[in-house]
Parts: structure tokens; sequence; C-alpha cells
């Protein structure tokens, strides 16, 4: 499951803690807000939040776009190869392979999709976040601080979940084209978006579209709850202990090490998704023909518990760069978008 992360806000905007402490730096500007009508601030803070988080997603996925293809690529190759010949997965080696056969124009392949894809979906998952945060928080009234941390956690683990699962579910065509784009070669089946969404309608149903839903509903919700989760407690901790470090500094360490765990976590299941995805495309035989858990168990009896992680060396060179560059766009924008100053 590739790392999507989010922060909490305030005033609809991301990363409330920050907020709060420039307030203590710039007590005119707290006085100020609290004068705005309060429908007039949550508008401002939800088109915001929406610009910021489109913006940074697609951003991050074209910097690190390179480096995700060869991730899937490498997740796939067990599906139509012999594993007991199949070479160990070599980064350099590969990347060689697609700059002489395909160009160096093929390590971005299907990230125009993936910029579509990535626009709304990370607008709808950090907006869906603070909404499913502040619906949270008016269920959960903590009476006394010891509680109140605990409450806080609860919050940003299960806002966070329940934020990444609305926000697969609604864009989860474009993330199988996106793969099927990727894991082509130098047999192009599928042409472009409109040609592989047609295509896989024609060839395979409607449902079509929908190969792999349930394990990627399976993983995303674990996915985004530990990256909220470590991330929000890493970033309050670090504030805690060095108050005066810049907020884009943070956002960019937290974010990166909390993509990390949650990669980490969630690998066999984005595998598992990105196998099934591709299940009969191109008009191949399908390989795994007995659902989600018998395609764990095929995949275990021939590749072994290795199998499940099965390129998650580029996903680590992509997610550290990749989720640090989301937090730290996102940081940025907000303030450029909210006129706030940059320390």
């Amino acid at each position: 499951m590739e790392a999507r992360v989010g922060v909490s806000g305030n005033r609809g905007v991301v990363d409330g803690g920050a907020r709060k402490f420039l307030h203590r730096h710039h007590p005119q500007e707290q006085e100020q807000e609290q004068q705005q009508p309060v429908h007039q601030q949550s508008q401002m803070g939800t088109v915001h939040q929406l610009l910021a988080g489109g913006i940074a997603g697609a951003f991050s996925k074209t910097c690190t776009a390179p480096l995700a293809r060869l991730t899937i690529l490498f997740q796939v190759q067990g599906m139509h190869s012999n594993v007991a010949v199949m070479s160990t997965p070599s980064i350099w080696r590969e990347a060689l392979r697609i700059a002489n056969e395909e160009g160096l124009r093929a390590f971005w392949k299907g990230n125009l999709v993936t910029i579509i894809h990535r626009l709304p979906y990370t607008s709808v998952n950090f907006y869906a976040y603070e909404r499913y945060k502040t619906w949270l928080k008016s269920i959960l009234r903590p009476e006394d601080h010891r509680r109140s941390t605990s409450a806080d956690i609860c919050v940003h683990f299960i806002g966070g979940g329940l934020a990444g699962t609305t926000a697969a579910s609604a864009m989860y065509p474009l993330d199988l084209v996106r793969t099927r784009l990727a894991a082509q070669t130098n047999a192009m089946y599928y042409r472009g978006i409109w040609h592989s969404l047609h295509t896989i309608c024609r060839d395979e149903g409607f449902f079509g579209l929908y190969k792999g839903l349930g394990a990627t509903l399976l993983g995303v919700g674990p996915s985004i709850a530990i990256s909220f989760s470590v991330y929000e407690t890493l970033k309050t901790y670090w504030h805690s202990q060095r108050p005066d470090d810049s907020t884009v500094a943070v956002g960019l360490a937290c974010g990166s090490l909390s993509g990390i765990a949650s990669s980490t976590a969630t690998f066999p299941l984005d595998l598992v998704r990105r196998r099934m995805q591709l299940e009969g495309a191109a008009g191949r035989a399908r390989v795994y023909n007995t659902g989600l858990l018998g395609t764990f168990k095929h995949i275990f009896h021939m590749e072994g518990m290795r199998g499940f992680y099965r390129g998650i060396m580029p996903e680590y060179y992509k997610v550290v760069p990749g989720v640090g560059i989301v937090f730290m766009t996102y940081e940025a924008l907000k303030k450029l978008l909210s006129n706030e100053p940059f320390n």
C-alpha cells in the first residue's frame, strides 16, 4: 500500500499543533481569526485544504514516479514468471533495462493517470480526515488530560483509516488503470486512460474496474491510520522537545518516518492488490482464482514469505522523499494560501 499520510488541523487547515505554535508568536493573528465569521473560516479552510492537498500529492508522485514504477514491476514479477528461475530483483538492472528498451520517458509511464488520480484522491483524503476527526471529537469528549491524550490517538487512528477508505473507494478505477499502464513493458495493450477504461469494461465487464478492491480496502485503512497516528505522535513529541524548529522540517522528517512505518506494515496487502488488479489484463489467463485468501496462499506456497516483500526496497526509496515532499509541500502551500509567515 502506498504510504498515504495526513495531519490534523485547525480552521479546516492541516496541522493544528503548528498553528497553535504560530498563535503563541502572533497573538494578533489569533485575535483576527476569532473575529472572522465561522462560516467564512470553514469555507476558506476547505478551499486551502483541498488545493494544497491535491497539489502536494501530485507533485510528490511526479518526483517519485520512476521508483513507483519499479515497485510495481517487481511486485507483479511472480505472476507470469517461472518462480524457480526468477532472478533476484535488482533496482539498477531493471532501471537500465527500462532505459535501454523503453527509453527514459518510460520511467513516468502511467504518471498522467497518477496525477489525475492523486489530485482528487489526496484532496478527498485530507478533507475527509478533517470531517471524520471533527465528528469523532464530538463523540469522544474527554474529561481529563489522560483521557484526552488517549482520545486524540484514537481520533487520529480511526479518522485516518476512514478517510483513506473513503478516498480509495471513490477513485479506485483510476488506481487500477494506473497499475496496468505502469506494468506494461514493450507490448502496449492499453494506450491511454480512456482506452484502458473502455478496454477493461469491454473485456472484463464494468466490475473489472474494481478488481482488487477488497485487498485495497483491507489495507488502506491500516495504512492511513498508521501514517496519521505515527505522524501526529512524532510531530507532537518533536514540538514538545524543540518548539522552535521549522514546521516544514518537522513535516518532512515526521512524514517520511510515518511513511516507512506504514509501508512496512501493509506492503504484503499492497502486493496482493497489484496482482489482483492485473488478473486477466491484456487477455492473459487468470493466475489466482480463489479470492483474496487464496491469493495469499498461492504466493506463500510459490514464493515463500519473501515473495510478499518483492519490491520493498524501491518502495522504501520512494516513500522517504515521497511522503516527505507531500508534507513539506502541503505545509508550504498552507502557509502561502493562508498568508502565514514561514519560520
